[in-house]
Parts: C-alpha cells; sequence; structure tokens
C-alpha cells in the first residue's frame, strides 16, 4: 500500500491543544479488544490506528511526530490484514472499535452501508492525488479515505522472446506462438471452478461489458449489471474461444503461470508488480505495458487503492483527520509508505519521486487508464457467480456460452435488486 497524501485540513482553528495528552498505549492485535485505547474510548487524547504490519514502521514516525507537535497520543494496533475491516464493522457499533484503520476502498461500500465510517474533508488538498484515487475512495459524492498507493494489472513482457509490443490480444498470441515458447501468454486462474474474474476483466471491459453500468459521472451503479446483453455475450463467445484454442487454460494457476514465466515459457504474463521480485530474480528481461484489447474497446484493468478511513464513532474527529489528512497525506509519509511497499503513490508528489524507478512508472501509467474496484456492496455477491460462469466456459462445460452467461447475469441482476 502507498499513499495518502492529505496535507492541511483547514483543522488549525478548531483547538487541537484542548485534546489533551494521554500516556502511549502498545500496538499488538491481542491487546487491541481488551485496553481502553484500543477502544477508541481513551479519552480526548488517544487516537487509536488499526494498520498492517507492514506499514506499520512508518507510522511509527509519524505517531511520534504527531505526539510531538500536537499532544496527542497515536496508539497504532497491529493487526492481520484481513481481519481490518470485519472486527471494524462489528467493533465501532459497540463503540469498541479504533477511531481511523487502512483499508482497501473496495471494502468502503460496505463500511458505508453499515454506519462505521465518516466522510473526510480534504479541501483544496483533493487535487494533490491521483484522480483515480480520489475516485476510488469517493462513494455517494463524499470522499471517506485519504488514499497512500494504488494497484493494477499490467502486461508483462519477456523482451527476448518477444522483442516487440503488442497492441491487441491476437497481435500477442501470433508473437507468443511465434517465439517457440510452451505458452503464448499467460493468465493466472484463482481455481478451476472460479477462473479468475479479476485477471480477466481487463478483456471482458474491452468488448463493453464492465460487471456494473457506468453513470456519467464515472460511478457504478450497484444496482445494475453492465456485464449482460450482446457485449457480455461477445465476450463469453471470446472466453469460449480461447479455451478451443489453448490460449487461456483453467488450469493455469496463479503460482504457475509465474512459475512458467520466471522459467522462459512464456513471451507474455498479466500480472501486478507482485511478481516482479521472482522475475528480477530470475534475471528476465522484461517491459511493462498496458494489457492489449480483445474487443474493440481499451483492455482496462481494475485499480484497487488502499488508504486510511476514519471511524463515525470516533471521540477524536479533529485529532483524527488532522492526523490522517495531513500527517499520514504528507507527501514524505507518502513516499515512505512506497518504500515499504513498492505500489505507485496515490500522492502526486510522491509518485512523481518514486517514478524514478521505471517500473513504478509503467504500471503507474497503465493504472491511471483503468478503472477502480467497484466499492459498492453489491459486489460481495457477484465474484462466486461471475467466476464459476467463466470456469465453466474455461472447461467447455457450457455448450452455448453466451446463453449460459446471460443467465448468470440474470440471476445475479435479482439477487443485487
Amino acid at each position: 500500500m502507498t499513499d495518502i497524501a492529505r496535507r492541511s485540513l483547514l483543522l488549525s482553528g478548531l483547538g487541537l491543544g484542548a485534546l489533551g495528552v494521554l500516556s502511549a498505549c502498545g500496538g499488538s492485535d491481542s491487546s487491541s479488544s481488551s485496553t481502553p485505547a484500543a477502544s477508541g474510548s481513551a479519552g480526548a487524547g488517544t487516537i487509536t490506528i488499526w494498520v498492517d504490519s507492514d506499514r506499520a514502521p512508518v507510522l511509527k514516525s509519524v505517531a511520534a511526530q504527531f505526539k510531538k507537535d500536537v499532544g496527542v497520543t497515536v496508539n497504532l494496533v497491529v493487526k492481520d490484514n484481513s481481519k481490518i475491516v470485519p472486527d471494524f464493522i462489528t467493533q465501532v457499533p459497540t463503540g469498541k472499535g479504533p477511531d481511523a484503520i487502512i483499508c482497501a476502498h473496495d471494502r468502503l461500500g460496505t463500511l458505508v452501508k453499515n454506519g462505521v465510517v465518516a466522510p473526510l474533508e480534504l479541501g483544496d488538498t483533493t487535487d494533490q492525488y491521483q484522480d483515480i484515487a480520489i475516485k476510488a475512495f469517493t462513494y455517494q459524492d463524499k470522499i471517506y479515505g485519504v488514499p497512500y498507493s494504488t494497484e493494477n494489472l499490467a502486461l508483462i513482457r519477456n523482451t527476448k522472446l518477444a522483442p516487440s509490443a503488442v497492441t491487441s490480444w491476437d497481435a500477442m498470441i501470433a508473437a507468443g506462438r511465434k517465439s517457440g515458447a510452451k505458452y503464448p501468454v499467460l493468465v493466472g486462474m484463482d481455481s478451476v471452478q472460479a477462473a479468475s474474474p479479476y485477471n480477466l476483466y481487463p478483456f471482458q471491459a474491452s468488448f463493453n461489458a464492465p460487471v456494473f453500468k457506468i453513470g456519467a459521472d464515472g460511478a457504478y451503479d450497484g444496482t445494475t449489471l453492465g456485464m449482460g446483453d450482446a457485449a457480455g455475450a461477445s465476450f463469453a463467445t471470446w472466453l469460449a474461444a480461447q479455451q478451443k484454442a489453448k490460449t487461456l487454460n483453467i488450469n493455469i494457476s496463479n503460482d504457475i503461470a509465474k512459475t512458467s514465466f520466471v522459467s522462459g515459457q512464456s513471451p507474455f504474463f498479466i500480472s501486478g508488480p507482485w511478481n516482479l521480485a521472482d522475475i528480477k530474480a530470475k534475471n528476465i528481461p522484461y517491459a511493462i505495458e498496458a494489457i492489449p484489447a480483445a474487443g474493440p474497446q481499451a483492455a482496462t484493468p481494475f485499480v484497487g487503492v488502499q488508504g486510511f478511513a476514519m471511524s463515525s464513532k470516533s471521540k477524536n474527529t479533529v485529532a483524527t483527520q488532522k492526523l490522517i489528512v495531513e500527517y499520514i497525506g504528507n507527501a514524505d509519509i507518502q513516499y515512505k509508505l512506497f518504500e515499504a511497499g513498492q505500489r505507485p503513490p496515490a500522492n502526486k508528489e510522491a509518485f512523481e519521486k518514486a517514478k524514478s524507478d521505471k517500473d513504478v512508472a509503467a504500471y503507474g501509467a497503465v493504472g491511471a487508464k483503468g478503472v477502480p474496484m467497484p466499492a459498492v456492496p453489491a459486489m460481495d455477491s457477484v465474484w462466486t457467480d461471475w467466476g464459476n460462469a467463466e470456469a465453466a466456459i474455461l472447461s467447455g462445460k457450457s455448450a452455448d456460452p453466451a446463453a449460459a452467461w446471460q443467465k448468470m447475469v440474470t440471476g445475479l441482476q435479482a439477487k443485487i435488486k
């Protein structure tokens, strides 16, 4: 996770000095449910934030500076990433949650629906972030988080096996076959039952079949699926054609895809930055580029954005917002968070510094043209049926792929209404 560059929040006249000071508290998952600080009710002089272990070292220095400048103690509670949002939703209504959490933007709709997060006032600092990062943390026209990093898929090309860039799926497959490698392209699957709606989404989007309808303002309509009708049928038909041509393989897991690429068995790999360390370790010469379209539109990957959100039950809203927006949102801190996680910063100034790394620059460029992962609550209901439909097609089990796809869409539409 990377940036959250939010600075001066117009909090100067709000009397932070009157918040007082309490003693510092430790930060561990096990202590978070038993200490007053971890419950978020320790008093006006303490803020509690739930964070993951990777970001904690950077935030410790931020907490120390905040205590020195403002006189408010920041209690960092390190929790398993997978538990932060579920525990937050459970504890906030009881008054036992923290003042803020680190989280991915795609949980935003669920957090808002449960009434556990409060909007933030970013003021004129809003334009200091990548547009897509602000868009991701905006829900029903309100900003609920300070973003600090972005993350997305791109095409990784083995420049030895495929010396030239490709701009379409067909051109990529032709180059892959010409290379003589075992696989023309590698797209990892989550399982043979679930395929991978996330990894396959850029291609689906290129057929103009977004998971949800998108309004003129760019926001998702969480009540209406957009991947049905003729566009969805075209994508389903294309998937079936790839199964027959053996260009997409339901048995290629994400791990197999990575292992195959780093062993030189394919010139092309659809992947995020999380696999770069293994690619570099094998000295594979590579370039990071836009994902080639399979349909008539651009292949736009989902973009995940990480940030910090404030509890709707925080008893220290002024201090919490100041910490998140002005301190954690500072460009220097955003850059340090980038160093800790190696994901492109959401803060523009931090990104400009980070993009001296060509990989960060390349992923950032692809992500800038992507679309935020839907944050609507209905998204939780979509993944399983969506993936099952893809898996059935890629397994050759759908006699009529277009009809099977539409059946999936019709069933899902009934679920989310």
